[in-house]
């Protein structure tokens, strides 16, 4: 495979079919939760994964995690309580698989991080692509499937297209920053995800779901806005240090 007469490369096989693996399960855990539960409750949990990438990232990136990240990581950890509800009924696995989709997900934008080093987005997005094709395939001789029509044939379509450009955007995003400050932007999901499911399935979310994702959105602005003030911090120390270095430079001539 070739982009812009270049070929598509491939140099870390084992970690990028890891990566595919985990991202596939994590996406099919996704599904199977948003088929069981409010689709609201689901993406909710869904979303808890930047705080898996912050731990995933401080045990096999090296990158440390700040008090604010403690602080922040505790309220996402009280969201996904609040939105679980745990009981020891069976009602409650779905909610753990949207959950262990989470977890999922932060791994693989762990690996993400590192692959950033060896693979280009368009290598990591073709082989998760593949791999998730390749995949699904045995699911075709199930006895189960059903020939859609045309209608549901152009929504697969219209979701594959969403999806691959999900996936390009966001493997490019991450690329391009630290492995937990790109996701302030996708909680924006929470927000559509209970409107869509007002107007659309008039799926109202309790009392409990609402503050568990108010939670878990606060706990996202503080993790951001920490690592903002963080760089501005290091900027302005290093631009005094700077000047000093110039003062002493004018003075010694």
């Amino acid at each position: 495979v070739s982009r812009n007469g270049k070929k598509i490369k491939l140099n870390n096989f084992k970690l990028v079919l890891l990566r595919s693996l985990i991202g596939f399960l994590s996406i099919a855990s996704y599904f199977y939760a948003l088929t069981q539960m409010k689709m609201a409750d689901a993406v909710i949990l869904n979303k808890t994964s930047p705080f898996f990438v912050m731990i995933f990232a401080a045990l096999f990136l090296n990158e440390k995690i700040k008090k604010t990240q403690l602080f922040s990581l505790s309220f996402a950890v009280i969201g996904a309580l609040f939105v679980i509800k745990p009981s020891f009924g069976s009602e409650m696995i779905p909610a753990l698989i949207a959950l262990s989709a989470g977890i999922l997900s932060g791994i693989s934008y762990t690996l993400l991080r590192h692959l950033r080093k060896s693979e280009s987005s368009e290598t990591i997005v073709l082989a998760f692509c593949t791999f998730s094709t390749l995949a699904t395939l045995p699911f075709l001789f199930t006895g189960k499937f059903v020939v859609p029509d045309l209608q549901e044939v152009l929504a697969l379509f219209a979701l594959g297209i969403f999806a691959v450009l999900a996936q390009f955007f966001l493997t490019k995003a991450y690329r391009f920053s630290k492995a937990g400050d790109v996701s302030i932007y996708a909680y924006s999901n929470i927000v559509f995800s209970v409107i869509i499911g007002i107007i659309i399935f008039s799926e109202i979310p309790d009392y409990f779901s609402v503050f568990g994702g108010a939670a878990i959105i606060l706990a996202g602005f503080i993790n951001f806005y920490a690592s903002r003030l963080r760089k501005a911090a290091k900027v302005s120390t290093a631009s005094e240090r700077e000047k000093t270095s110039k003062r002493r430079a004018t003075k010694a001539s």
